[in-house]
């Protein structure tokens, strides 16, 4: 914990006072453009990743980069997509896996989680990327768990789409959904191309997207 603090206390004494007048306007405002949701794994940051500052980035993390589909019970990561589609008017939304993710290891390995109750339940809103990836033959455990890793993102991009905010936004032409796979030992990107339903490197197509926005695709 100490590490922590330090490390707190060097922002306040190095990092801060660089971007004083960032903060001050930050203070009373935000007007972040993308909605990143991704794996609460200590290895994938965001913020570092994208290369973004503070206010850039409305950030949801949790196990396993999950978008529960909407329902009459919304929780907290439904909660948190609304107000950033519907309030803050977010133009993008990022869903973002990686590799050697812990969650979808579990799945794709049928690891037993009974001690694990509510890690369980909140793993089964994969369980469409789960049957999907049990149906096909994997000449590896690691091609296994890289499969269930994609399909994952395919069916989170699935379900943020029965939210009726982002429906709402996608067909105005508001809005835009990317799925992203982030790899932890090279530090590339894959992205989700919905045109052709395949993974591409990001870096070698950088306007790949799942779901463009209407307005771009009509231009």
């Amino acid at each position: 914990m100490q590490e922590i603090i330090d490390g707190f206390l060097k922002f306040q004494r190095d990092a801060f006072p660089q971007r004083s007048a960032l903060f001050k306007q930050l203070a009373t405002s935000q007007h972040p453009r993308t909605l990143f949701i991704s794996c609460s794994d200590s290895r994938l940051v965001p913020e570092l990743v994208t290369q973004r500052e503070p206010g850039d980035l409305f950030v949801i993390r949790n196990a396993g980069n999950i978008v529960p589909s909407y329902g009459p019970e919304p929780g907290g990561v439904s909660a948190t997509v609304e107000y950033a589609v519907a309030a803050l008017g977010v133009t993008d939304v990022v869903i973002c896996g990686h590799s050697d993710c812990g969650a979808m290891t579990a799945i794709a390995t049928c690891k037993c989680m009974d001690h694990m109750p509510a890690v369980r339940n909140w793993l089964s809103y994969a369980d469409s990327a789960r049957v999907v990836n049990e149906a096909r033959e994997h000449k590896s455990e690691r091609e296994r768990i890289d499969s269930m890793v994609r399909e994952n993102v395919i069916a989170q991009l699935a379900n943020i789409k029965t939210h009726p905010s982002v429906r709402l936004a996608l067909e105005q032409g508001h809005l835009a959904l990317h799925g992203w796979i982030y790899d932890i030992e090279t530090g590339s990107i894959d992205a989700f191309d919905g045109t052709t339903g395949r993974f591409v490197s990001l870096a070698q197509h950088p306007h790949a997207r799942a779901t463009p926005a209407r307005l771009d695709a009509a231009a």
